[in-house]
């Protein structure tokens, strides 16, 4: 008799899709309003607003890649490397607090506090999209 699916197996592929159109969804955000991304860039790189557009760019590409199978294993590990480029702009704002200035003098702490909890979160994403570099149960 074949052993069930755990829980977290069977929600592989619907966390998939999940995964995949939030990355869609954060690469357009980059074209549609590229100033706050723009913000977070570290002043030490060169022409923030074209690298928020090749990031978002890469966002997109990579979260459509993830859905088809013949390329769902190197768009997954290409996420994980654009997690790990974009890093310096979460820790400058975290630590700079670049791209807070916008935000009101009332919520400022916790937007601090969010842009320092984004820093751990960056390998929970890494990790979840390292998940799909294997094939889904069905396509093994």
């Amino acid at each position: 008799m074949p052993e069930s699916p755990s829980a977290l197996t069977r929600l592989k592929r619907p966390l998939l899709y999940v995964m995949s159109a939030a990355y869609i969804v954060a690469g357009v955000a980059h074209f549609l309003a590229p100033k706050p991304f723009a913000h977070i860039v570290p002043d030490e790189l060169p022409k923030p607003v074209g690298l928020v557009y090749l990031s978002g760019l890469a966002e997109v590409a990579l979260g459509l890649g993830v859905l088809h199978p013949r390329t769902r294993s190197r768009a997954a590990r290409g996420i994980v490397l654009l997690l790990v480029a974009v890093f310096p702009a979460n820790v400058n704002m975290a630590v700079r607090g670049e791209g807070l200035e916008t935000v009101p003098d009332r919520l400022s702490g916790v937007a601090r506090a969010v842009a320092w909890l984004r820093l751990p979160l960056q390998a929970v994403l890494i990790a979840w999209a390292w998940w799909y570099t294997d094939p889904l149960p069905a396509e093994e």
